[in-house]
């Protein structure tokens, strides 16, 4: 919302993220129309202010339509509630545009968060390209496709001062792309979303199109090397990148099949699965990483439960175990991959701005 609200409405998008004990999001701006004016910021702000349950901050679209040729409202954006700016779902081919883009947030005080994909080597590609796409007979993402871009944003934002944030990263190369980056000084951060770290494209074989998605399940290499960048510092931020698609568009013909999946609802558990369990990271370091660092990211006064902060607080039950059931879920899309599976760690009780959303727990 706006447009396609038969995937998702911001009512039922903030519902989700207050079940998943997620108390702020940041909405992208791949709407219909696109985010990319004050006007556009301002509706998403009060229909959430109207929903009354999670805090919605909008990103702003880069380019107008994002349509990657004209710089969109950036300024009035910003007036209009905007946190940050990103084409997302499609990245801006042009490097002349991203690095005016890069300059204009520099100067606005804001992040640019980069969809960091070649789309001349994407183009009609399925799946990760590997050896099970050539197996499968499908037409693969090259991770070259995604570190390409990774690299032109990394230097632009070296030459524009700006600070760029890779969304979604999928690949070992990019992970030390980022790394080295940063060991030049440059104002690059990159985040992980829980699916890149559990899943594979080995899922793939099944031709469920839950598991679909773009930047692509990976290889078990690249899952570890994002591993080693979360342990490492190398990626500071982990994401949802909670993408729904209604039923009857996920159960088209898989090359047919909108790339996405929701991810809210799951956030906490898989992350648990992921990091926490294998004794990865420890419970401070994981949780910064859904909070803190997310907040820093965008510039927002939140994330944290320091005096005098504002009161959004989720209480988790680490131990509880639950079966994950997206038909119960309060998103309006079921496109999640991870239906059946077996989980430890839920939120309990959610608070947003010192009032109760959500009380699971009957002894709270």
């Amino acid at each position: 919302e706006p447009g396609r609200e038969e995937d998702e409405t911001i009512a039922t998008g903030v519902a989700s993220a207050i079940a998943g004990g997620v108390t702020s999001v940041a909405c992208m701006p791949n709407t219909e129309p696109a985010l990319d004016s004050q006007s556009s910021a301002e509706f998403v702000v009060q229909q959430a202010r109207r929903a009354n349950l999670a805090n919605v901050f909008p990103i702003g679209a880069i380019t107008k339509g994002r349509q990657g040729n004209e710089l969109s409202e950036m300024g009035g954006l910003v007036q209009g509630g905007a946190v940050a700016f990103t084409d997302d779902g499609t990245p801006v081919s042009s490097a002349e545009v991203m690095r005016r883009a890069m300059e204009y947030a520099r100067g606005l005080g804001k992040a640019i968060l980069s969809h960091s994909e070649d789309l001349e080597l994407t183009k009609g590609g399925v799946m990760h390209e590997g050896a099970v796409s050539v197996r499968l007979g499908l037409k693969g993402m090259p991770s070259a496709a995604e570190e390409i871009m990774v690299y032109r944003e990394i230097a632009l934002a070296e030459i524009s001062g700006a600070h760029v944030h890779i969304l979604h990263v999928s690949t070992a190369g990019s992970v030390d792309l980022i790394r080295n980056g940063q060991k030049k000084g440059i104002r690059v951060t990159g985040e992980a979303c829980p699916h890149h770290l559990t899943l594979t494209d080995e899922s793939l074989r099944t031709f469920d199109t839950n598991y679909k998605m773009a930047p692509p399940l990976r290889t078990q290499a690249d899952i570890e090397a994002l591993i080693d960048g979360l342990k490492d510092g190398t990626l500071s931020v982990l994401a949802t990148d909670h993408a729904p698609h209604a039923l009857e568009k996920k159960t088209r013909e898989f090359d047919q099949a909108p790339n996405g999946i929701i991810g809210l609802e799951t956030f906490l558990p898989i992350s648990i699965q992921a990091l926490i369990e294998p004794g990865h990271l420890d419970w401070p370091r994981m949780l910064g990483m859904m909070t803190i660092a997310p907040a820093q990211v965008l510039g927002i006064d939140r994330g944290t439960l320091t005096p005098g902060a504002v009161a959004d607080v989720t209480v988790i039950d680490p131990d509880v175990e639950w079966t994950i059931d997206p038909t119960r879920f309060k998103s309006k899309s079921r496109n999640c991959p991870f239906g059946g599976w077996k989980v430890r760690g839920r939120a309990e009780i959610v608070m947003v701005g010192g009032d109760i959303k959500q009380r699971k727990s009957p002894f709270a």
